[in-house]
């Protein structure tokens, strides 16, 4: 398990093309993504944590004039967020060990946060915090329980881990944020658990 948790950024810098071929453009996730906008100032500055070619969830945010900063710890991903998003901030870098001594009013880590391992997903709520601004929305997906699930990339094994719900709630009230909606398994998102909390 292990393994395949340390192999994450590895597996997507092989299969990048084939990840955002299979990706597409279609917004499954839109109506989140209409709410953690409206929780949003105009013209927000908006951190996207596991960004990927950027399309579409970047894309859908600077057609709203957002100002989108992209964070992927695979090159190869941060080319096609560059191709796609050339007027937007764009970094190669593990999130992990974010420190950009720079906030923002908004935080996502959509179907990228759930790939870390336990202990790394605890210690990313302090990264949440440093990171927002008074106010700013987060949201990211988890699993709908505490365990660790392993899916496939191009026949390699895929590594996902959750924490239980009640220690996401701690978690966020730890690091200054309140749940504003969570649904386990969302019916009308892909069966993804989604999370949006704000920043008190």
């Amino acid at each position: 398990m292990g393994d395949d948790a340390d192999d994450i950024i590895g597996l997507y810098r092989r299969h990048a093309a084939a990840w955002t071929a299979a990706r597409g453009a279609r917004l499954v996730e839109r109506p989140w993504l209409d709410r953690f906008s409206g929780l949003l100032p105009p013209a927000a500055s908006v951190l996207d944590l596991g960004c990927g070619s950027g399309v579409p969830i970047g894309r859908y945010f600077t057609d709203r004039g957002y100002a989108v900063t992209g964070l992927d710890s695979a090159p190869e991903m941060i080319s096609l967020f560059r191709a796609n998003l050339p007027d937007q901030d764009a970094l190669v870098g593990d999130m992990r060990a974010l420190k950009l001594d720079r906030c923002f009013h908004g935080i996502v880590a959509w179907d990228s946060f759930f790939h870390l391992a336990h202990d790394h997903q605890r210690a990313m709520f302090a990264v949440y915090r440093d990171h927002a601004l008074p106010r700013a929305a987060l949201m990211f997906t988890t699993g709908p329980a505490f365990g660790v699930a392993i899916g496939t990339l191009e026949g390699d094994p895929l590594y996902h881990a959750s924490l239980d719900g009640a220690e996401y709630r701690g978690l966020l009230q730890q690091n200054g944020f309140e749940v504003v909606a969570q649904v386990n398994e969302d019916a009308t998102c892909g069966g993804r658990t989604v999370w949006l909390a704000r920043r008190r």
